[in-house]
């Protein structure tokens, strides 16, 4: 499995749509979008998220594929990390090797990030990936309906 990173475009858009309302894969991410169904919205999101240079978001390849995006976002006291691969390839490392990819391109520290605390995938992706789990908040996870345990991870510097 070859994974790779490039600059996300135009065309990988609708596949990152089908994948983030993808009703499974929202529900085990639990903090998204409002409406993850919402085209509109969602299109106005990636458009502020391209449009802005401090933030670094990529197309994760596995074998020439488009199969995810992983990025690194927020205030330069405060930079967290994202990801999100197609469902269909979950369990295969790509998560893992994306996120290892992406560090080796933003190399600034430390970077943080967040998972819902029964997220044991992304759980497992992190603590591989060399954060550590730093504390704990609760919120409402819009995906859920409900308010949601979670827990927070600092990579540091």
């Amino acid at each position: 499995m070859g994974v790779s990173l490039r600059e996300v475009r135009d065309t990988d858009l609708p596949l990152f749509f089908a994948w983030m309302s993808e009703p499974e894969s929202v529900r085990t991410a639990a903090f998204t979008s409002e409406d993850p169904g919402d085209r509109h919205a969602f299109d106005a999101h990636w458009a502020r998220i391209l449009a802005d240079p401090s933030v670094v978001m990529r197309t994760v390849l596995s074998d020439g594929a488009v199969v995810g995006s992983a990025g690194v976002y927020g205030a330069p006291d405060d930079r967290q990390v994202t990801y999100w691969i197609d469902r269909e390839r979950w369990g295969r490392g790509l998560a893992t090797a994306a996120l290892g990819a992406l560090l080796g391109v933003v190399t600034e520290r430390p970077l943080y990030a967040r998972a819902a605390a029964d997220n044991t995938g992304s759980r497992r992706v992190l603590e591989k990936c060399g954060f550590a789990v730093t504390g704990e908040d609760h919120g409402y996870a819009n995906a859920r309906g409900k308010e949601t345990d979670e827990l927070l991870f600092t990579l540091p510097g």
